[in-house]
């Protein structure tokens, strides 16, 4: 049964939230969905921004994007950065084109921090890059990142609150906005509560098969063709440092190409890295949401969806009429 989603008076935007672990399926049940409601995906997988790096970044086939249109995939050259300011602003464009439509919005991707970013109405100072100044501070970065966070926290205390020191490309960032506009980092992060009304789903798996399947799709990527990718991105000019250039899957082939490592070990180490990379999605999602509807990939996660769908349009529908 497919719903009329047309709505004269609708005070709040109907949107579906997948989440959950690479390699477990997000995909698929958004496109599963597809005979329950007219939809269409606002990608929130931040390596599938980039173009001419489809295998490693498992993008949507295009006969799948053709059974299902998806927004923000190949939207920058691998030498771009998409921030975390244009994402939102370009989904929130995309989620209200789609409503205008009279369809529904799924938000698919595993990169948690653009998820909840958009759910929570994040409002982020869209500052672009200074590459000169980024230069500086990754330099600072690679000799003392320690001095590099207490520099940080020096200008605005309260971002120790949600940056981890660790993770230096947020540090740098965070630093660029406080350099360049003269104002805390933190000062300029407010949020604005969405019109969006969210159905979350999150998809999980016991850790050991979703692991399993993980590296079975790692090695389905090295047949298909994943070292030849790496290697035309390469022979195109776009270097190691680029932050597309770093994403998993993708960086772990500096050394085989440096004839440092073998293909075997490569795929060895992406396995590795994937199994940490998981458990990590898992720890943001579980510490981020209460409203997540966790369902297990192996027990018909689809068709509990479409009830949860369901009760989510009937109660848009009498919203929508109380409205009127």
């Amino acid at each position: 049964m497919r719903y009329n989603l047309r709505m004269e008076t609708e005070p709040l935007i109907p949107l579906i939230a997948i989440v959950g672990p690479t390699a477990i399926g997000k995909t698929a049940l958004a496109l599963a969905l597809d005979e329950t409601v007219p939809a269409e995906v606002v990608s929130a997988d931040s390596r599938q921004f980039y173009r001419f790096m489809d295998i490693g970044t498992a993008k949507p086939t295009p006969e799948e994007r053709a059974q299902m249109p998806h927004h923000l995939i190949d939207i920058a050259d691998p030498d771009e950065t998409v921030g975390l300011a244009q994402f939102l602003r370009l989904a929130r464009a995309a989620i209200a084109g789609i409503a205008a439509q009279g369809r529904i919005p799924f938000v698919v991707g595993g990169t948690g921090q653009y998820v909840y970013a958009l759910l929570e109405g994040w409002q982020t100072p869209e500052v672009p890059p200074d590459p000169a100044l980024r230069a500086e501070l990754e330099a600072q970065a690679s000799a003392d990142p320690a001095a590099l966070w207490a520099r940080l926290i020096a200008l605005d205390p309260e971002a120790a609150t949600f940056i981890d020191p660790r993770n230096l490309r947020r540090v740098i960032r965070a630093l660029e906005v406080c350099l360049k506009t003269g104002q805390p980092f933190s000062a300029q992060r407010r949020r604005i509560p969405p019109p969006y009304r969210v159905l979350h789903i999150g998809l999980t798996m016991e850790r050991a098969a979703l692991y399993a399947r993980a590296d079975a799709r790692m090695d389905a990527m090295i047949a298909a063709g994943l070292p030849a990718e790496v290697e035309a991105l390469r022979q195109n000019g776009y270097d190691w440092h680029l932050p597309a250039m770093s994403s998993l899957g993708y960086s772990q082939f500096r050394p085989y190409f440096a004839g440092e490592a073998t293909l075997p070990e490569v795929v060895e180490r992406i396995k590795l890295d994937t199994h940490a990379f998981i458990r990590r999605q898992y720890a943001w999602f579980r510490s981020r949401a209460e409203d997540i509807h966790w369902l297990d990939v192996r027990q018909d996660p689809a068709t509990h969806t479409r009830a949860l769908v369901s009760t989510l349009l009937k109660n848009q529908s009498k919203d929508s009429l109380g409205a009127g």
